[in-house]
């Protein structure tokens, strides 16, 4: 046995080697199975990636059947502090799980906080698409520094905020976030409040909230909007390898 520091710094009970892993975050999920398939023995009903993915499900990010994932005895059950519940990461460890628990909210956290999973926590290498996301997002912003919002649900409207790694990922891109000084991460907006601001572009994702062609552009009228992914903009894992090359594309037309 040996004890490995989670990201929140609490301390984690790990057999060597980990040889069964629940996933309870849609984006480390698609981490594990493209870099240690064999792990991974359920993940939520969330968890979309990669699209042949067959693993057992446990529902929901903020409603995991922690009765399924106590069956299953995993070695380890990793979370995120934003993603899911501190009351089921508590009910999980009182029953005796290892639960290792990310923070991340820049693109940094995010190289640091992986590398971490995958070297100290599941004891092996660095995936090689850890390796070329860092390269990738370490070179200097090409976009024009446009005034640029993020909403993430509509009605109500909520926007990426500060202290997000959304906001952190349209800075490297050399964007402007309209809300990177709100008191909130996620703000609640009127959309009187959100032209406001005067933004340059609009970026609506496809999640949380699935924005589409007949549904988000038609409320900024004359502002130049982006119908994007939203695994290039929110997800951290192997699709950052690809996130810049594939947004710039979007963005420099």
């Amino acid at each position: 046995m040996r004890i490995i520091t989670d990201d929140l710094g609490a301390e984690v009970p790990l057999p060597r080697p980990v040889a069964s892993v629940v996933s309870l975050v849609p984006s480390l999920t698609e981490a594990i199975a493209v870099s240690r398939p064999e792990l991974l023995v359920a993940a939520t009903d969330w968890c979309s990636q990669p699209p042949e993915l067959a693993v057992p499900r446990v529902r929901g990010t903020k409603n995991p059947d922690l009765r399924r994932i106590l069956e299953l005895a995993p070695d380890l059950v990793i979370c995120n502090q934003e993603e899911n519940r501190e009351l089921d990461v508590r009910r999980l460890r009182a029953a005796g799980l290892a639960v290792w628990v990310t923070r991340i909210e820049t693109l940094a956290e995010a190289f640091g906080s992986l590398d971490r999973l995958f070297v100290q926590a599941l004891a092996g290498h660095r995936p090689g698409w850890l390796t070329a996301a860092e390269a990738s997002w370490s070179e200097p912003a090409r976009l024009p520094s446009l005034r640029t919002v993020v909403p993430i649900w509509r009605d109500p409207w909520m926007v990426v905020g500060a202290r997000t790694f959304t906001g952190d990922l349209l800075a490297r891109l050399g964007l402007r976030n309209a809300f990177a000084e709100s008191a909130d991460r996620y703000p609640h907006a009127e959309l009187a409040g959100i032209l406001a601001v005067r933004p340059e572009l609009v970026l609506l994702p496809d999640e949380p909230y699935e924005f589409g062609a007949t549904d988000g552009p038609e409320a900024f009228p004359g502002i130049r909007t982006e119908l994007v992914s939203g695994r290039l903009l929110t997800w951290y894992g192997p699709s950052l390898a690809i996130a810049r090359a594939e947004l710039e594309a979007v963005l420099a037309r």
